[in-house]
């Protein structure tokens, strides 16, 4: 039976939509249903409702007004391709802002937010977005003002119920502060997204119950992942952590942590630092190149630096010295593992094949009982070869 110019239609947008991915096929017939009912805050189109999306126009106004309205129906925000220049932007409960993610490791693209001064805390304020969705957007600092974060959360306590909101495909880069400030949440999610080349942290988390899986934490001038307040119970997988200036991860005084499957490159101290943390597992990463800015003499020139933790397993990581892309730069680390005042703690089956310049592994003593370290092989690399 020959297809009419409808059916046919149908068919190219639904094709069309799963090539762009499951979300915007969400859109595409959220969109159709929203067209049908009219007058309904169920599905908003921030064009629709005014906003230029010309990188000049100031649309914090039209896009705050469509946050707004979408929480009067557990709605959905859609931001087309464009550049929104905005100020501050409160993202209510329950509803989904959503963008077409176009970015790449070089600059933002697709559904663009972009900071429009200095003044402003941060882009998107999280406090109030319990179950809410962030899908799809760049976030652009452009570096302007003073500890302006990207994404923030702070608050006086924690909130008597779970955060669950979730950053899905956003790129988070260029801000003055932190890419994501995260104070005393619990229970969220981020996805597949990008925390690149902001002057704070990549994200900074004071908080629990997280899960992190397949981001980059690149190019930050602290840390690519830092908590260094009251944390834990954090699944971090599958994440690409890299040439942040400090340490790739920091975790302090954090519990139950699961490290796994995560590629750490060229951080400016520690590939993975841990101090006074308990019932961590650290399993088959791969750390390459750690200690790049950090005095040779340091101990911080390290792969991975436990300090002051208990049960702790890492077993199963594989780790390299070299230097910059293109054999240029200085070679680094000096250490391969650091460990201190451990107790309960197992070091084991790593492979350190040119792991480090100086020593596989060294131990600074103060342990308590229980510590394991054996099965580890490798070589000093030779900067000659």
């Amino acid at each position: 039976m020959a297809e009419t110019d409808n059916t046919f239609l149908n068919r190219r947008e639904l094709a069309k939509s799963a090539m762009i991915g499951g979300a915007s096929l969400l859109l595409s017939v959220a969109a159709q249903a929203s067209t049908e009912a009219s007058g309904t805050h169920e599905f908003i189109d921030v064009r629709k409702f005014g906003a230029a999306g010309d990188g000049k126009t100031d649309d914090t106004r039209i896009l705050q007004h469509a946050l707004d309205a979408a929480a009067e129906t557990s709605g959905a925000v859609l931001v087309p391709p464009g550049v929104y220049l905005t100020q501050e932007l409160h993202v209510r409960p329950g509803i989904a802002l959503i963008g077409i993610p176009a970015w790449n490791y070089g600059g933002p693209g697709g559904s663009v937010l972009r900071l429009a001064n200095g003044d402003s805390t941060c882009l998107l304020n999280l406090t109030d977005a319990r179950g809410a969705t962030i899908e799809g957007l760049a976030l652009d600092g452009r570096g302007l003002g003073r500890n302006v974060h990207g994404l923030f959360v702070d608050r006086s306590e924690y909130a008597k119920h779970e955060d669950g909101f979730r950053i899905e495909r956003c790129q988070v880069a260029r801000f003055s502060g932190d890419g994501a400030s995260l104070m005393r949440v619990w229970c969220f999610s981020v996805r597949h997204s990008m925390f690149a080349f902001n002057k704070g942290n990549g994200l900074n988390l004071r908080g629990w119950d997280g899960f992190l899986l397949d981001n980059w934490f690149s190019g930050n001038e602290r840390a690519g992942f830092a908590a260094r307040q009251e944390n834990a119970s954090i699944t971090f997988t599958s994440n690409r952590i890299e040439w942040n200036h400090e340490e790739n991860m920091l975790v302090t005084g954090g519990n139950g942590y699961q490290i796994t499957g995560n590629f750490f490159d060229r951080a400016g101290t520690c590939g993975l630092a841990l101090r006074r943390n308990t019932q961590m597992a650290i399993t088959g990463n791969f750390f390459k190149r750690s200690g790049k800015l950090v005095d040779p003499e340091s101990h911080e020139s390290s792969q991975i630096f436990l300090d002051g933790s208990r049960g702790v397993t890492c077993v199963g990581n594989n780790l390299h010295a070299e230097r910059d892309d293109g054999g240029i730069g200085k070679f680094s680390p000096s250490y391969g593992i650091v460990y201190k005042g451990l107790q309960n703690c197992v070091i084991t089956n790593n492979v350190l094949h040119d792991g480090a310049l100086r020593q596989l592994l060294l131990d600074l003593g103060e342990h308590g009982g229980g510590v394991i370290v054996r099965d580890n092989p490798g070589c000093i690399f030779d900067e000659q070869h």
